[in-house]
């Protein structure tokens, strides 16, 4: 089978990061990778995967870097770079995975197409009763648990966890960039570094995803929908600091006037 690596972005949330090694630890595959690209977490999230690496099914690694603010598009080259998978899938670590992600993610795996994929999202309410574990293993709930978990509003988008198997309407707007989001894409690890993976000039929260996916799409790596196949739950947390979406917006719109494919400044550095 084809090995990938999953790469999961985190910071500073131990509890929910563990549920998502959970729900990748009980996938219905086992032939990937986890690397955790930790954006400068305190030690309670390095303890978390200390004490969880020695019986972990799957090989699980951790890179880490100075918490100078929100530099998730730096912390994801560095995950990339070590990554032995030669299909790299990224999430959140607030996004517990269904059982079936990875195998589902790897079944619409295609030369010259990326996947990018959808999430549904708890409420508050939810969030707290499975992080005071009232709530266990989301990730194995039936297709009638979450239909149940949104009839009572705990959650959004219930036919998003319906699997459609309907391959060639998945590519019908394959230079579309809008909307497709790293918490839930894939890509050959060979496009990623032909585009020098992510730019990082973009620091704080926002458009560093659009970025790579504008730039795929001109080198000829093309979108591939994920929805109806590549399930994730986000769980609900505060709002993240998005002072930086001015300043980012201005990065993608060069981007959009340019006809750059290469990031400025990429993974090509530790490589």
């Amino acid at each position: 089978m084809l090995k990938a690596s999953v790469i999961i972005s985190t910071y500073n949330l131990p509890n929910y990061l563990k549920l998502v090694l959970n729900a990748l630890k009980d996938q219905d595959v086992s032939d990937f990778e986890i690397i955790i690209a930790d954006d400068g977490s305190k030690p309670d999230t390095r303890a978390l995967i200390a004490d969880m690496q020695p019986n972990f099914p799957i090989a699980l690694h951790h890179v880490w870097q100075d918490d100078i603010g929100f530099r998730v598009a730096t912390i994801r080259n560095k995950a990339a770079a070590i990554s032995k998978g030669e299909y790299l899938i990224f999430i959140d670590g607030d996004c517990i995975p269904l059982t079936n992600f990875v195998r589902r993610h790897i079944a619409l795996a295609e030369k010259n197409w990326f996947i990018s994929g959808k999430r549904s999202f708890a409420n508050k309410r939810f969030t707290n009763l499975v992080l005071a574990n009232k709530v266990s293993d989301i990730h194995k709930f039936t297709l009638w648990q979450l239909f149940r978990l949104c009839c009572n509003h705990y959650c959004n988008r219930f036919f998003s966890f319906i699997y459609l198997p309907f391959n060639k309407i998945r590519k019908i707007r394959p230079t579309k960039w809008k909307g497709a989001q790293t918490c839930n894409l894939a890509v050959w690890k060979s496009d990623f570094i032909a585009i020098n993976g992510f730019d990082e000039i973009y620091n704080g929260w926002g458009y560093e995803d659009s970025d790579l996916v504008i730039r795929l799409i001109r080198n000829g790596t093309f979108r591939k929908n994920g929805n109806y196949a590549t399930s994730i739950v986000h769980l609900w947390h505060e709002a993240n600091d998005k002072s930086s979406i001015l300043r980012n917006k201005t990065l993608l719109n060069e981007i959009l006037k340019s006809n750059r494919i290469r990031a400025k400044i990429g993974m090509d550095q530790y490589i």
